[in-house]
């Protein structure tokens, strides 16, 4: 069936004219319109659509009129600009840390960010006005730092190609941050991108057991399909670094859980590894606990202990799992990166005991390869410098 025809609601031009087409097909967009009528109060939304091909799943298409999304001053994030091309994620993460942005338009943090997504379908024609501006910086831009930008809707919207093709055309360093296999499609638009910019990549897997990779993280690619992807990048030239997180406390943490982990990403040939315990904020707690309690009642009591009423396990099971993660980190040859993504042993400490680490001080880090080398300039062989240097840089 059509992908038009499953429209629900059309705005602006109507079902039969150029803004129902142009939505999919890269052609001329309608102009954004105010959603006074439509099933959500979505600015610029042009229509929303369902289909079979994508069941259970909503997409609310808009036009947007920025696409650059400056990082909140003050934030340890190695980088100032992100662009998110969709909002909500199929993938269906039940951890997924993002949920809670979801509410910002109104949708709920469960149910609704796996099913009701936002498509930005102008994002590569607003991209490059705004790169064309005098004032653009050129500073390293993120994609999927928020919601995949290689979600399965990437297939049908094509978003990717054009935001990439944007940066580098502009001269803007980029890295991308995915567990979409779907990003295999622009491998050779990313190695012609890196021949302009510095180019980052990762890749965020942390379990190779197939079957919990399909309960917690459904609509992803599976663990093996990963771990192909980073071999296929790694043998194009390009970096690859892997954020595996989370590692779920009594589901993934065990010796041997992290001995096939690390094992496996050596021998896809990752550039750089940092791995972190679950991490539960406000509106990611609430739905990752419903599913332990509905699939692993026998844990749900160990998770509220281990968590008690904040977003950080305990201090002890971050301080054991630090030692766990180094120690085959170090097996698999990757001792030359920081061995856990949280500073459990060189933080600060709180109110002044010496004993204490404030967990705001554990955020993640890049690992080697995902995002570009500070000293990298274009033309220069960014997966080979990658591979050598650790990435000390705050998530």
């Amino acid at each position: 069936m059509r992908w038009d025809a499953q429209a629900l609601t059309v705005h602006g031009t109507g079902a039969s004219g150029e803004g129902a087409s142009g939505a999919l097909s890269g052609s001329s967009r309608p102009p954004s319109v105010p959603a006074t009528d439509a099933l959500l109060p979505l600015i610029g939304l042009v229509r929303s659509v369902t289909t079979p091909e994508f069941a259970g799943v909503t997409f609310h298409e808009v036009t947007a009129k920025s696409v650059l999304n400056r990082v909140v001053a003050g934030s340890r994030m190695p980088f100032e600009w992100t662009i998110n091309p969709y909002r909500g994620c199929s993938h269906a993460c039940v951890y997924c840390f993002a949920r809670k942005s979801h509410t910002y338009l109104d949708f709920d943090a469960g149910l609704d960010f796996d099913s009701q997504v936002v498509v930005k379908i102008n994002a590569a024609e607003v991209l490059r006005r705004e790169l064309a501006k005098p004032s653009w910086g050129r500073q390293h831009v993120a994609l999927g730092t928020n919601t995949d930008p290689y979600q399965r809707a990437e297939g049908r919207y094509q978003l990717m190609p054009g935001i990439i093709g944007a940066l580098a055309d502009s001269g803007t360093p980029l890295s991308i941050l995915t567990k979409g296999t779907l990003l295999a499609r622009d491998i050779p638009l990313l190695k012609h991108a890196a021949a302009q910019v510095p180019v980052g990549v990762g890749i965020s897997l942390a379990m190779t057991d197939e079957r919990l990779s399909e309960a917690v993280e459904p609509g992803t690619p599976g663990p093996r399909a990963r771990f192909k992807l980073i071999s296929r990048l790694r043998e194009a030239g390009l970096p690859c670094g892997v954020m595996a997180m989370p590692i779920l406390p009594w589901l993934a943490d065990s010796d041997e859980a992290l001995d096939s982990l690390f094992g496996s990403l050596a021998a896809a040939g990752a550039t750089g590894v940092t791995a972190g315990a679950l991490y539960l904020k406000p509106g990611t707690r609430e739905w990752f606990m419903q599913w332990i309690a509905r699939e692993h009642p026998q844990l749900a009591g160990k998770y509220r202990r281990l968590y008690g009423t904040g977003s950080y396990a305990s201090k002890e099971y971050r301080d054991w799992l630090s030692g766990r993660i180094r120690y085959f980190k170090a097996l698999h040859g990757f001792s030359g990166s920081r061995g856990f993504s949280h500073r459990d042993l060189d933080g600060g400490p709180v109110n002044n005991d010496p004993g204490s680490i404030d967990p705001r001080d554990e955020e993640a880090q890049y690992p080697a390869g995902s995002i570009p080398e500070p000293a990298a300039l274009p033309g220069t062989r960014h997966g080979n410098q990658a591979a050598e240097a650790a990435q000390p840089t705050l998530f």
